[in-house]
């Protein structure tokens, strides 16, 4: 895994034109033909997921409507091996860069949740990369906390693989997140606390203008805190 100061140089580096995902991976994903079933609305439910830096999955899922929380954290290890982001940036611990989502089924549902993922956030088609970041730590995985969201997953899964959208298959992974460990204080909410970072401007922030402009009725202004 970089350090802060590498990925500003990378980021700089790079030409915003090319940026492969915003112009290739940003388009509207079909809705879930496969959802869990709406909740009360007193009910919270739990996701995770893991899609490349956390960075921009977090900044994305920050402004869903309906999403009460988003914590950057790692996922997808042995449940016995206490992690940090040094460790897991090595590529050997097993960890995911992930996040950790609640929201209220209400609002939107786990299947939702799934159509932003790879609408905007992920390319379910990269093995153990997304954009510049290469290594296990970086694969696309879906943790399921349910029978139920296992089911969706399962069957999204599977209706992107037919949709045809990709000329390579879908290799995004369904796992056990194991025990979820939040990360470092410093990687909380930092699309929203460094929006002029150049590893933010070159590779999330269009990933949040494409989820306000193909989810205008799910983006809300101002992140979740």
């Amino acid at each position: 895994m970089r350090s802060l100061f590498a990925s500003m140089l990378l980021a700089a580096a790079m030409p915003l034109s090319g940026n492969a995902f915003a112009a290739e991976q940003t388009r509207l994903m079909p809705a879930p033909a496969v959802d869990e079933a709406a909740p009360p609305a007193a009910r919270t439910a739990t996701a995770y997921f893991a899609g490349g830096c956390f960075w921009g999955v977090e900044g994305v899922f920050s402004h869903v409507r309906g999403v009460r929380s988003v914590v950057s954290g790692y996922g997808g290890g042995p449940p016995n091996l206490r992690v940090d982001y040094d460790k897991v940036g090595t590529g050997r611990t097993g960890y995911a860069e992930s996040v950790r989502v609640i929201y209220d089924p209400a609002q939107v549902s786990y299947g939702t949740l799934l159509r932003i993922f790879f609408s905007v956030i992920t390319d379910p088609t990269t093995l153990n990369y997304q954009g510049p970041d290469h290594g296990t730590q970086y694969r696309s995985a879906l943790f399921p906390q349910s029978a139920e969201q296992e089911k969706v997953a399962k069957a999204y899964l599977a209706q992107l693989g037919k949709s045809g959208l990709w000329s390579a298959p879908v290799v995004t992974t369904i796992e056990a997140v194991g025990r979820f460990q939040p990360a470092e204080a410093y990687h909380q909410d930092f699309m929203a606390a460094n929006p002029d970072h150049p590893y933010i401007l070159r590779w999330d922030a269009p990933k949040l203008a494409a989820f306000k402009a193909l989810f205008p009725k799910l983006y809300r202004t101002s992140p979740t805190g």
